[in-house]
C-alpha cells in the first residue's frame, strides 16, 4: 500500500463508527492498531484530526475536511474493486454463514450446495443454529434469520421470503379435545394444550390476525416446550397438542393427513426471513452471489400457506 493511503481506512472507519473500538470491530483488527494508524496519519499530516477525551471523540475542523475527501477517495476505490470483482463470471473464496437450524438443514443447505456446485472456487462454512449471532465477533459474512431484527445501523438486511405460520393438530387430538373454529375459541381458559417453541428460557407466544386484522398473541398450557421445530412437529403428530408451525415445515404432514389445519385464518400471519450482513462500503462478489442466490431461490420453497 502506498504510504499516502496508510491510515486512511482506519480514520474513515473511526469517524463512521463513532469510536476507535467500533472501528476496530468493523476492520477486524485491535483497537490499539486503529489508534496507532491514526496517530501515524496525524503525525504525517502534521495536524490533529480528532479531539479526544476519556468519554468522547470529535473531529477537528481540519479533520472534517480531510474526512470528506478521504471518504470520496475510498468510495472510488471501492467502486473500482467492485467493477473488477463483478467482471469475474464465477464466485471464489470463503463465505461464512449462520442459518436457522431446521430451515437451514432442509431448505437453505441444499440450495447452497447447488450454488457451490456451480462455482468451483466458492467455499462455504455453515453454522446451523437459531440463536442471535454477532457477525463481527463470530467472523461471519452472513446470517439468515426469521422475525423481527434488532435495530442496528451496523447491519444491512435483505428479505428472502416469508415463513407463513399454520395452526395444525393431529386428527386424534382433535377427536379427543374438539376442534376450535377460530382464534377466539383458543382464549384461556380453553380445553386445549399446545406444543411450544422456547429458546434461551423464553417461550414464544403464538401470533394471529383476528377477523378485524388486529394482532393477537397467546400462550396455551403445554406439556412440551423445546427449541427444536422438528421435535415440535413430531409432538404435534403424536397428539400432544396444537402446533403453530411454519407452513413449509408442516406441508408433508398436512399432505399425508397426519396433521390437519385446525381452521382457516382470515388473514395469514408470517415472519419475514432476512439475510443479514455487516454494513460496509464494499460487498465482495462471492458474498453478493450467495445473497442473490438465496433471494431468487428460497422464496418459492417457503411459499406454502
Amino acid at each position: 500500500m502506498s504510504p499516502r493511503l496508510q491510515g486512511i481506512e482506519e480514520f474513515v472507519a473511526a469517524v463512521e463508527a463513532g469510536s476507535f473500538a467500533r472501528a476496530a470491530e468493523r476492520l477486524h483488527v485491535t483497537r490499539s492498531a486503529v489508534a496507532k494508524s491514526i496517530a501515524r496519519l496525524e503525525a504525517r499530516l502534521g495536524t490533529r484530526l480528532f479531539l479526544r477525551t476519556t468519554r468522547s471523540q470529535s473531529l477537528t475542523e481540519e479533520g472534517h475536511g480531510y474526512y470528506e475527501r478521504c471518504r470520496r477517495v475510498l468510495a472510488e476505490l471501492d467502486a473500482a474493486e467492485a467493477m473488477t470483482d463483478a467482471a469475474r463470471s464465477t464466485a471464489a473464496g470463503l463465505v461464512r454463514l449462520s442459518v436457522p437450524a431446521m430451515l437451514g438443514r432442509l431448505k437453505i443447505g441444499p440450495l447452497l450446495l447447488a450454488l457451490a456446485r456451480r462455482h468451483a472456487g466458492l467455499s462455504l462454512e455453515l453454522s446451523f443454529n437459531d440463536r442471535r449471532v454477532d457477525l463481527v465477533e463470530e467472523g461471519l459474512d452472513l446470517a439468515v434469520r426469521s422475525g423481527e431484527l434488532a435495530d442496528s445501523a451496523d447491519l444491512i438486511a435483505r428479505p428472502v421470503g416469508m415463513q407463513w405460520m399454520v395452526l395444525c393438530a393431529a386428527p386424534v387430538y382433535l377427536a379427543e379435545r374438539g376442534r376450535p373454529a377460530s382464534v377466539a375459541e383458543l382464549v384461556v381458559p380453553s380445553p386445549h394444550e399446545a406444543v411450544l417453541y422456547v429458546r434461551d428460557g423464553q417461550t414464544f407466544p403464538w401470533r394471529f390476525h383476528d377477523a378485524e386484522g388486529r394482532l393477537v398473541e397467546m400462550l396455551l398450557p403445554s406439556r412440551l416446550r423445546c427449541d427444536s421445530a422438528e421435535v415440535l412437529l413430531e409432538g404435534a403428530i403424536g397428539g400432544m397438542g396444537l402446533a403453530r408451525l411454519p407452513a413449509w415445515l408442516a406441508a408433508d404432514a398436512l399432505a399425508a393427513g397426519t396433521l390437519v389445519r385446525v381452521f382457516e385464518e382470515p388473514r395469514p400471519f408470517g415472519f419475514e426471513l432476512n439475510v443479514i450482513r455487516s454494513q460496509s462500503r464494499y460487498l465482495p462478489h462471492k458474498t453478493r452471489v450467495v445473497i442473490d442466490w438465496l433471494t431468487e431461490h428460497l422464496p418459492p420453497l417457503l411459499a406454502a400457506r
